[in-house]
Protein backbone atom coordinates (compact mmCIF):
# COMPACT_ATOMS: atom_id res chain seq x y z
CA UNK A 1 0.00 0.00 0.00
CA UNK A 2 1.38 3.41 -0.95
CA UNK A 3 -0.12 5.40 1.85
CA UNK A 4 2.59 4.89 4.43
CA UNK A 5 6.12 3.77 5.13
CA UNK A 6 5.34 1.27 7.83
CA UNK A 7 6.96 -2.15 8.03
CA UNK A 8 6.02 -4.63 5.34
CA UNK A 9 3.14 -6.87 6.34
CA UNK A 10 3.58 -10.21 4.69
CA UNK A 11 2.18 -13.17 6.59
CA UNK A 12 4.37 -16.14 5.90
CA UNK A 13 2.87 -19.61 5.48
CA UNK A 14 1.87 -21.32 8.69
CA UNK A 15 4.40 -23.32 10.58
CA UNK A 16 4.29 -27.10 10.34
CA UNK A 17 2.30 -27.31 13.54
CA UNK A 18 -0.45 -25.17 12.15
CA UNK A 19 -1.64 -27.63 9.54
CA UNK A 20 -2.48 -31.25 9.06
CA UNK A 21 1.02 -31.91 7.71
CA UNK A 22 4.13 -30.22 6.42
CA UNK A 23 3.62 -31.57 2.92
CA UNK A 24 0.01 -30.50 2.83
CA UNK A 25 0.94 -26.89 3.51
CA UNK A 26 4.15 -26.46 1.60
CA UNK A 27 4.15 -23.90 -1.19
CA UNK A 28 3.81 -25.64 -4.50
CA UNK A 29 6.73 -25.38 -6.91
CA UNK A 30 6.39 -22.38 -9.14
CA UNK A 31 4.02 -20.51 -6.86
CA UNK A 32 4.92 -17.05 -5.66
CA UNK A 33 7.00 -17.06 -2.49
CA UNK A 34 5.85 -15.06 0.48
CA UNK A 35 7.42 -11.62 0.80
CA UNK A 36 9.65 -11.24 3.79
CA UNK A 37 7.93 -9.84 6.81
CA UNK A 38 8.98 -6.54 8.31
CA UNK A 39 10.53 -5.99 11.72
CA UNK A 40 8.90 -8.12 14.34
CA UNK A 41 6.51 -6.32 16.62
CA UNK A 42 6.42 -6.85 20.35
CA UNK A 43 4.20 -9.89 20.88
CA UNK A 44 0.81 -9.11 22.35
CA UNK A 45 -1.45 -11.47 24.18
CA UNK A 46 -5.05 -11.38 25.24
CA UNK A 47 -8.49 -11.58 23.68
CA UNK A 48 -8.50 -7.91 22.63
CA UNK A 49 -4.79 -7.42 21.94
CA UNK A 50 -5.20 -6.07 18.40
CA UNK A 51 -7.35 -3.21 19.73
CA UNK A 52 -4.16 -1.68 21.15
CA UNK A 53 -3.33 -0.66 17.58
CA UNK A 54 -4.86 2.78 16.96
CA UNK A 55 -5.71 2.28 13.28
CA UNK A 56 -7.46 -1.02 13.93
CA UNK A 57 -9.29 0.46 16.92
CA UNK A 58 -10.71 3.19 14.66
CA UNK A 59 -11.64 0.58 12.06
CA UNK A 60 -13.35 -1.74 14.56
CA UNK A 61 -15.34 1.09 16.13
CA UNK A 62 -16.64 2.23 12.76
CA UNK A 63 -17.50 -1.32 11.74
CA UNK A 64 -19.44 -1.90 14.95
CA UNK A 65 -21.70 1.07 14.17
CA UNK A 66 -22.19 0.23 10.49
CA UNK A 67 -22.68 -3.50 11.15
CA UNK A 68 -25.50 -2.65 13.53
CA UNK A 69 -27.06 -0.51 10.81
CA UNK A 70 -26.60 -3.29 8.27
CA UNK A 71 -28.48 -5.79 10.45
CA UNK A 72 -31.23 -3.20 10.94
CA UNK A 73 -31.57 -2.85 7.17
CA UNK A 74 -31.64 -6.62 6.62
CA UNK A 75 -34.60 -7.04 8.95
CA UNK A 76 -36.40 -3.93 7.65
CA UNK A 77 -35.78 -4.92 4.02
CA UNK A 78 -37.33 -8.38 4.45
CA UNK A 79 -40.27 -6.95 6.36
CA UNK A 80 -40.85 -4.25 3.72
CA UNK A 81 -40.86 -6.77 0.87
CA UNK A 82 -43.23 -9.03 2.78
CA UNK A 83 -45.50 -6.04 3.48
CA UNK A 84 -45.52 -4.95 -0.17
CA UNK A 85 -46.07 -8.39 -1.70
CA UNK A 86 -47.25 -10.79 1.00
CA UNK A 87 -44.90 -13.31 -0.61
CA UNK A 88 -42.07 -15.26 1.01
CA UNK A 89 -40.81 -16.00 -2.50
CA UNK A 90 -40.29 -12.25 -3.02
CA UNK A 91 -38.23 -12.15 0.17
CA UNK A 92 -36.13 -15.00 -1.20
CA UNK A 93 -35.63 -13.15 -4.49
CA UNK A 94 -34.36 -10.12 -2.58
CA UNK A 95 -31.83 -12.24 -0.72
CA UNK A 96 -30.72 -13.98 -3.90
CA UNK A 97 -30.22 -10.65 -5.71
CA UNK A 98 -28.05 -9.39 -2.86
CA UNK A 99 -25.78 -12.44 -2.98
CA UNK A 100 -25.84 -13.08 -6.73
CA UNK A 101 -23.14 -10.48 -7.63
CA UNK A 102 -20.67 -12.24 -5.31
CA UNK A 103 -21.27 -15.49 -7.17
CA UNK A 104 -20.95 -13.87 -10.61
CA UNK A 105 -18.22 -11.28 -10.08
CA UNK A 106 -16.55 -12.17 -6.78
CA UNK A 107 -13.18 -13.12 -8.30
CA UNK A 108 -12.96 -9.85 -10.23
CA UNK A 109 -13.45 -7.97 -6.97
CA UNK A 110 -10.31 -9.63 -5.63
CA UNK A 111 -8.30 -8.61 -8.70
CA UNK A 112 -9.36 -4.97 -8.21
CA UNK A 113 -8.60 -5.14 -4.49
CA UNK A 114 -5.04 -6.27 -5.25
CA UNK A 115 -4.51 -3.42 -7.73
CA UNK A 116 -5.68 -0.44 -5.66
CA UNK A 117 -4.90 1.07 -2.26
CA UNK A 118 -7.36 -0.72 0.00
CA UNK A 119 -8.03 2.22 2.31
CA UNK A 120 -9.07 4.39 -0.64
CA UNK A 121 -11.14 1.56 -2.09
CA UNK A 122 -12.95 1.18 1.24
CA UNK A 123 -13.70 4.90 1.34
CA UNK A 124 -15.53 4.41 -1.96
CA UNK A 125 -17.37 1.19 -1.07
CA UNK A 126 -18.49 2.34 2.38
CA UNK A 127 -19.78 5.60 0.89
CA UNK A 128 -21.72 3.68 -1.78
CA UNK A 129 -23.27 1.40 0.84
CA UNK A 130 -24.41 4.42 2.82
CA UNK A 131 -25.98 5.94 -0.29
CA UNK A 132 -28.03 2.77 -0.97
CA UNK A 133 -29.46 2.95 2.55
CA UNK A 134 -30.31 6.64 2.22
CA UNK A 135 -31.92 6.10 -1.21
CA UNK A 136 -34.16 3.32 0.14
CA UNK A 137 -35.01 5.50 3.15
CA UNK A 138 -36.06 8.38 0.90
CA UNK A 139 -38.28 6.12 -1.22
CA UNK A 140 -39.88 4.48 1.81
CA UNK A 141 -40.44 7.61 3.90
CA UNK A 142 -41.95 9.42 0.89
CA UNK A 143 -44.38 6.56 0.29
CA UNK A 144 -43.09 5.97 -3.25
CA UNK A 145 -41.31 2.67 -2.66
CA UNK A 146 -42.15 -0.33 -4.84
CA UNK A 147 -40.80 -3.85 -4.65
CA UNK A 148 -38.58 -3.37 -7.72
CA UNK A 149 -36.86 -0.51 -5.87
CA UNK A 150 -35.89 -2.94 -3.12
CA UNK A 151 -34.71 -5.51 -5.68
CA UNK A 152 -32.55 -2.88 -7.37
CA UNK A 153 -30.96 -1.56 -4.18
CA UNK A 154 -30.29 -5.12 -3.00
CA UNK A 155 -28.51 -5.91 -6.26
CA UNK A 156 -26.49 -2.66 -6.18
CA UNK A 157 -25.52 -3.37 -2.58
CA UNK A 158 -24.37 -6.82 -3.68
CA UNK A 159 -22.23 -5.29 -6.46
CA UNK A 160 -20.55 -2.95 -3.98
CA UNK A 161 -19.95 -5.87 -1.61
CA UNK A 162 -17.99 -7.62 -4.38
CA UNK A 163 -15.32 -4.90 -3.97
CA UNK A 164 -15.80 -4.22 -0.27
CA UNK A 165 -15.38 -7.76 1.06
CA UNK A 166 -11.90 -8.64 -0.30
CA UNK A 167 -10.60 -5.10 0.27
CA UNK A 168 -11.83 -5.06 3.88
CA UNK A 169 -10.49 -8.54 4.63
CA UNK A 170 -7.07 -7.85 3.12
CA UNK A 171 -6.84 -4.40 4.76
CA UNK A 172 -6.88 -5.98 8.22
CA UNK A 173 -3.32 -7.28 7.77
CA UNK A 174 -2.17 -3.82 6.68
CA UNK A 175 -3.50 -2.34 9.91
CA UNK A 176 -2.27 -4.94 12.39
CA UNK A 177 0.53 -6.92 10.71
CA UNK A 178 1.13 -10.65 10.94
CA UNK A 179 1.47 -10.88 14.72
CA UNK A 180 -2.10 -9.72 15.36
CA UNK A 181 -3.83 -10.99 12.21
CA UNK A 182 -5.50 -14.02 13.81
CA UNK A 183 -6.72 -11.95 16.73
CA UNK A 184 -8.05 -9.15 14.50
CA UNK A 185 -9.92 -11.58 12.21
CA UNK A 186 -11.57 -13.13 15.27
CA UNK A 187 -12.51 -9.73 16.70
CA UNK A 188 -14.01 -8.74 13.34
CA UNK A 189 -16.33 -11.74 13.65
CA UNK A 190 -17.13 -10.90 17.28
CA UNK A 191 -17.90 -7.36 16.13
CA UNK A 192 -20.29 -8.61 13.46
CA UNK A 193 -22.05 -11.03 15.82
CA UNK A 194 -22.45 -8.36 18.50
CA UNK A 195 -24.15 -6.16 15.92
CA UNK A 196 -26.31 -9.15 15.00
CA UNK A 197 -27.61 -9.16 18.58
CA UNK A 198 -28.29 -5.40 18.66
CA UNK A 199 -29.39 -4.52 15.12
CA UNK A 200 -32.50 -6.74 14.77
CA UNK A 201 -33.77 -5.67 18.20
CA UNK A 202 -33.45 -1.97 17.34
CA UNK A 203 -34.98 -2.58 13.91
CA UNK A 204 -37.97 -4.34 15.47
CA UNK A 205 -38.68 -1.34 17.71
CA UNK A 206 -38.30 1.15 14.84
CA UNK A 207 -40.47 -0.85 12.42
CA UNK A 208 -43.22 -1.27 14.99
CA UNK A 209 -43.18 2.36 16.11
CA UNK A 210 -42.31 4.31 12.96
CA UNK A 211 -41.99 2.00 9.94
CA UNK A 212 -39.13 0.49 7.90
CA UNK A 213 -37.98 3.81 6.44
CA UNK A 214 -36.34 4.98 9.67
CA UNK A 215 -34.29 1.79 9.90
CA UNK A 216 -33.00 2.44 6.36
CA UNK A 217 -32.20 6.04 7.28
CA UNK A 218 -30.20 5.08 10.36
CA UNK A 219 -28.34 2.44 8.37
CA UNK A 220 -27.36 5.01 5.75
CA UNK A 221 -26.16 7.44 8.43
CA UNK A 222 -24.28 4.67 10.26
CA UNK A 223 -21.65 4.61 7.51
CA UNK A 224 -20.41 8.00 8.69
CA UNK A 225 -18.63 6.10 11.48
CA UNK A 226 -16.39 3.82 9.32
CA UNK A 227 -15.70 6.66 6.88
CA UNK A 228 -14.57 8.87 9.76
CA UNK A 229 -12.37 6.07 11.11
CA UNK A 230 -10.71 5.52 7.73
CA UNK A 231 -10.02 9.26 7.33
CA UNK A 232 -8.55 9.52 10.85
CA UNK A 233 -6.06 6.67 10.36
CA UNK A 234 -2.34 7.38 10.52
CA UNK A 235 -1.27 6.10 7.13
CA UNK A 236 2.40 6.05 8.13
CA UNK A 237 1.57 3.31 10.65
CA UNK A 238 0.04 1.00 8.05
CA UNK A 239 2.09 -2.05 7.07
CA UNK A 240 3.16 -1.39 3.51
CA UNK A 241 2.08 -3.89 0.85
CA UNK A 242 3.03 -3.24 -2.77
CA UNK A 243 0.04 -3.06 -5.09
CA UNK A 244 -0.15 -5.43 -8.04
CA UNK A 245 0.25 -3.61 -11.40
CA UNK A 246 -2.44 -4.05 -14.03
CA UNK A 247 -1.67 -6.92 -16.40
CA UNK A 248 -3.41 -9.65 -18.36
CA UNK A 249 -4.24 -12.98 -16.80
CA UNK A 250 -4.34 -11.85 -13.15
CA UNK A 251 -7.57 -13.73 -12.49
CA UNK A 252 -6.15 -16.96 -13.94
CA UNK A 253 -2.94 -16.34 -12.00
CA UNK A 254 -4.91 -16.20 -8.76
CA UNK A 255 -6.79 -19.42 -9.55
CA UNK A 256 -3.53 -21.21 -10.45
CA UNK A 257 -1.97 -19.99 -7.21
CA UNK A 258 -4.81 -21.42 -5.13
CA UNK A 259 -5.08 -24.68 -7.10
CA UNK A 260 -1.40 -25.42 -6.46
CA UNK A 261 -1.72 -24.98 -2.70
CA UNK A 262 -3.50 -27.79 -0.79
CA UNK A 263 -3.52 -25.61 2.35
CA UNK A 264 -5.62 -23.06 0.44
CA UNK A 265 -7.79 -24.97 -2.01
CA UNK A 266 -9.18 -27.64 0.33
CA UNK A 267 -10.27 -25.30 3.17
CA UNK A 268 -11.96 -23.12 0.54
CA UNK A 269 -13.74 -26.16 -0.92
CA UNK A 270 -14.85 -27.24 2.55
CA UNK A 271 -16.14 -23.76 3.42
CA UNK A 272 -17.95 -23.73 0.06
CA UNK A 273 -19.85 -26.94 0.87
CA UNK A 274 -20.75 -25.72 4.35
CA UNK A 275 -21.77 -22.25 3.16
CA UNK A 276 -23.91 -23.66 0.34
CA UNK A 277 -25.65 -26.49 2.19
CA UNK A 278 -25.06 -26.03 5.92
CA UNK A 279 -25.79 -22.34 6.52
CA UNK A 280 -29.39 -22.08 5.28
CA UNK A 281 -30.70 -21.16 8.72
CA UNK A 282 -33.43 -18.69 7.62
CA UNK A 283 -35.12 -21.58 5.75
CA UNK A 284 -34.78 -24.11 8.56
CA UNK A 285 -35.54 -21.85 11.50
CA UNK A 286 -38.69 -20.38 9.95
CA UNK A 287 -39.84 -23.91 9.06
CA UNK A 288 -39.22 -25.18 12.61
CA UNK A 289 -40.99 -22.17 14.11
CA UNK A 290 -44.10 -22.55 11.94
CA UNK A 291 -44.40 -26.27 11.28
CA UNK A 292 -42.70 -28.01 14.21
CA UNK A 293 -43.24 -25.72 17.21
CA UNK A 294 -46.20 -23.68 15.86
CA UNK A 295 -44.89 -20.40 17.24
CA UNK A 296 -44.61 -16.84 15.90
CA UNK A 297 -42.08 -14.12 15.09
CA UNK A 298 -40.92 -13.87 18.71
CA UNK A 299 -39.67 -17.45 18.65
CA UNK A 300 -37.91 -16.84 15.33
CA UNK A 301 -36.13 -13.85 16.91
CA UNK A 302 -35.22 -16.02 19.90
CA UNK A 303 -33.65 -18.68 17.68
CA UNK A 304 -31.65 -16.09 15.76
CA UNK A 305 -30.52 -14.49 19.00
CA UNK A 306 -29.36 -17.83 20.40
CA UNK A 307 -27.31 -18.52 17.26
CA UNK A 308 -25.84 -15.02 17.40
CA UNK A 309 -24.89 -15.51 21.05
CA UNK A 310 -23.18 -18.79 20.19
CA UNK A 311 -21.36 -17.14 17.30
CA UNK A 312 -20.15 -14.36 19.57
CA UNK A 313 -18.80 -16.94 22.03
CA UNK A 314 -17.04 -18.70 19.15
CA UNK A 315 -15.48 -15.45 17.95
CA UNK A 316 -14.16 -14.55 21.41
CA UNK A 317 -12.73 -18.05 21.88
CA UNK A 318 -11.05 -17.78 18.48
CA UNK A 319 -9.55 -14.43 19.48
CA UNK A 320 -7.75 -16.16 22.37
CA UNK A 321 -6.41 -18.94 20.17
CA UNK A 322 -2.71 -18.62 19.33
CA UNK A 323 -2.84 -20.43 15.99
CA UNK A 324 -5.17 -21.35 13.14
CA UNK A 325 -4.85 -25.02 12.21
CA UNK A 326 -6.43 -26.81 9.31
CA UNK A 327 -7.13 -29.81 11.51
CA UNK A 328 -9.27 -27.51 13.68
CA UNK A 329 -11.22 -26.40 10.59
CA UNK A 330 -11.83 -30.02 9.58
CA UNK A 331 -12.67 -31.17 13.10
CA UNK A 332 -15.05 -28.24 13.67
CA UNK A 333 -16.75 -28.96 10.33
CA UNK A 334 -17.34 -32.57 11.38
CA UNK A 335 -18.80 -31.42 14.70
CA UNK A 336 -20.92 -28.80 12.91
CA UNK A 337 -22.51 -31.43 10.68
CA UNK A 338 -23.13 -33.75 13.63
CA UNK A 339 -24.76 -30.93 15.63
CA UNK A 340 -27.09 -30.08 12.74
CA UNK A 341 -28.15 -33.72 12.51
CA UNK A 342 -28.73 -33.76 16.28
CA UNK A 343 -30.79 -30.54 16.10
CA UNK A 344 -32.91 -32.02 13.31
CA UNK A 345 -33.75 -34.93 15.62
CA UNK A 346 -34.12 -32.83 18.80
CA UNK A 347 -36.94 -34.27 20.94
CA UNK A 348 -37.98 -30.97 22.54
CA UNK A 349 -38.05 -27.21 22.02
CA UNK A 350 -35.35 -26.40 24.57
CA UNK A 351 -32.98 -29.12 23.38
CA UNK A 352 -33.29 -27.64 19.89
CA UNK A 353 -32.67 -24.13 21.27
CA UNK A 354 -29.58 -25.24 23.21
CA UNK A 355 -28.14 -26.95 20.14
CA UNK A 356 -28.52 -23.71 18.16
CA UNK A 357 -26.07 -22.02 20.55
CA UNK A 358 -23.52 -24.78 19.95
CA UNK A 359 -24.10 -24.67 16.19
CA UNK A 360 -23.46 -20.91 16.24
CA UNK A 361 -20.23 -21.38 18.19
CA UNK A 362 -18.85 -24.15 15.97
CA UNK A 363 -19.99 -22.50 12.72
CA UNK A 364 -18.17 -19.31 13.63
CA UNK A 365 -15.07 -21.33 14.58
CA UNK A 366 -15.01 -22.83 11.07
CA UNK A 367 -15.32 -19.43 9.39
CA UNK A 368 -12.75 -17.59 11.53
CA UNK A 369 -10.17 -20.40 11.56
CA UNK A 370 -10.39 -20.98 7.81
CA UNK A 371 -10.27 -17.23 7.15
CA UNK A 372 -7.20 -16.54 9.28
CA UNK A 373 -5.29 -19.68 8.22
CA UNK A 374 -5.83 -18.82 4.55
CA UNK A 375 -4.75 -15.22 5.02
CA UNK A 376 -1.65 -16.26 6.97
CA UNK A 377 -0.60 -18.70 4.24
CA UNK A 378 -1.18 -16.33 1.30
CA UNK A 379 1.33 -14.07 -0.42
CA UNK A 380 0.20 -10.45 0.24
CA UNK A 381 0.22 -9.76 -3.52
CA UNK A 382 -2.39 -12.51 -3.93
CA UNK A 383 -4.43 -11.91 -0.79
CA UNK A 384 -7.25 -9.91 -2.40
CA UNK A 385 -7.83 -12.56 -5.06
CA UNK A 386 -7.61 -15.45 -2.60
CA UNK A 387 -10.00 -13.83 -0.12
CA UNK A 388 -12.45 -12.96 -2.91
CA UNK A 389 -12.50 -16.66 -3.86
CA UNK A 390 -13.04 -17.56 -0.19
CA UNK A 391 -15.98 -15.17 0.10
CA UNK A 392 -17.38 -16.16 -3.29
CA UNK A 393 -17.71 -19.82 -2.38
CA UNK A 394 -18.91 -19.12 1.17
CA UNK A 395 -21.47 -16.40 0.42
CA UNK A 396 -22.02 -16.89 -3.31
CA UNK A 397 -23.18 -20.46 -2.83
CA UNK A 398 -26.38 -19.25 -1.15
CA UNK A 399 -28.31 -18.61 -4.40
CA UNK A 400 -27.41 -22.18 -5.47
CA UNK A 401 -27.96 -24.11 -2.26
CA UNK A 402 -30.96 -22.27 -0.81
CA UNK A 403 -33.50 -23.29 -3.50
CA UNK A 404 -32.48 -26.96 -3.24
CA UNK A 405 -32.51 -26.95 0.55
CA UNK A 406 -35.82 -25.09 0.52
CA UNK A 407 -37.34 -27.69 -1.83
CA UNK A 408 -36.16 -30.56 0.41
CA UNK A 409 -37.57 -28.79 3.46
CA UNK A 410 -40.94 -28.12 1.79
CA UNK A 411 -41.19 -31.62 0.30
CA UNK A 412 -39.99 -33.78 3.19
CA UNK A 413 -40.35 -31.55 6.25
CA UNK A 414 -38.11 -29.30 8.35
CA UNK A 415 -36.33 -32.14 10.14
CA UNK A 416 -35.27 -33.86 6.90
CA UNK A 417 -34.21 -30.52 5.41
CA UNK A 418 -32.04 -29.63 8.41
CA UNK A 419 -30.62 -33.14 8.54
CA UNK A 420 -29.70 -33.01 4.85
CA UNK A 421 -27.58 -29.91 5.45
CA UNK A 422 -25.83 -31.61 8.35
CA UNK A 423 -25.17 -34.79 6.38
CA UNK A 424 -23.59 -32.86 3.49
CA UNK A 425 -21.42 -30.82 5.90
CA UNK A 426 -20.27 -33.91 7.79
CA UNK A 427 -19.53 -35.89 4.61
CA UNK A 428 -17.57 -32.98 3.09
CA UNK A 429 -15.49 -32.60 6.26
CA UNK A 430 -14.68 -36.32 6.39
CA UNK A 431 -13.71 -36.47 2.72
CA UNK A 432 -11.53 -33.34 2.77
CA UNK A 433 -9.90 -34.41 6.03
CA UNK A 434 -8.89 -37.69 4.38
CA UNK A 435 -7.63 -35.82 1.29
CA UNK A 436 -5.45 -33.52 3.40
CA UNK A 437 -4.13 -36.50 5.33
CA UNK A 438 -3.23 -38.29 2.09
CA UNK A 439 -1.49 -35.19 0.73
CA UNK A 440 0.49 -35.02 3.96
CA UNK A 441 1.49 -38.69 3.85
CA UNK A 442 -0.68 -39.62 6.84
CA UNK A 443 -3.19 -42.35 7.56
CA UNK A 444 -6.12 -42.58 9.97
CA UNK A 445 -5.43 -44.69 13.07
CA UNK A 446 -8.36 -46.01 15.12
CA UNK A 447 -7.64 -47.35 18.61
CA UNK A 448 -10.66 -48.23 20.76
CA UNK A 449 -8.68 -49.36 23.81
CA UNK A 450 -9.44 -47.57 27.06
CA UNK A 451 -6.98 -44.80 27.88
CA UNK A 452 -5.74 -44.51 24.29
CA UNK A 453 -6.48 -41.78 21.77
CA UNK A 454 -9.27 -43.22 19.66
CA UNK A 455 -8.77 -41.21 16.45
CA UNK A 456 -5.46 -39.85 15.19
CA UNK A 457 -3.62 -39.23 11.94
CA UNK A 458 -0.20 -40.88 11.99
CA UNK A 459 2.56 -41.15 9.36
CA UNK A 460 2.34 -43.96 6.85
CA UNK A 461 5.88 -44.94 7.86
CA UNK A 462 5.38 -46.47 11.35
CA UNK A 463 8.76 -45.50 12.85
CA UNK A 464 8.46 -41.79 11.94
CA UNK A 465 6.74 -40.68 15.12
CA UNK A 466 7.67 -37.01 14.81
CA UNK A 467 5.15 -36.38 12.04
CA UNK A 468 2.08 -37.56 13.93
CA UNK A 469 -0.86 -35.22 13.58
CA UNK A 470 -4.00 -35.43 15.68
CA UNK A 471 -7.14 -34.38 13.87
CA UNK A 472 -9.72 -34.81 16.62
CA UNK A 473 -9.51 -35.15 20.39
CA UNK A 474 -10.01 -38.50 22.05
CA UNK A 475 -13.58 -39.54 22.27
Amino acid sequence: MSTGSGADSAPAPNSHDDTVSDDATATAPGSAPAVAAGPAATPRTGTFSSLRIRNYRLFATGQMVSNTGTWMQRIAQDWLVLSLTGSSTAVGITTALQFLPMLLFGLYGGVIADRFAKRKLLLFTQSAMGVTGLALAALTLSGQVQVWHVYLTAFVLGLVTVLDNPARQAFVSEMVGQDELRNAVSLNSANFQSARLIGPAVAGVLITAFGSGWAFLLNGLSFIAPLTGLLMMRTAELHKVDRVPRSKGQLREGLRYVSGRPDLIWPIVLVGFIGTFGFNFPIWLTAFVHHVYHQGAGTYSLFNGLMAAGSLIGALLAARRASSRLRLVVGAAMLFGALEIAAALAPSFWVFAALLVLIGTVGLTINVTANSSIQMATDPAMRGRVMSLFMMVFVGGTPLGAPLVGWITDSFGPRIGFMAGGVVSLAAALLIGLILARVGGLRLKIDLRRGHQHLAFVPRVPDDRSAERNLTPAA
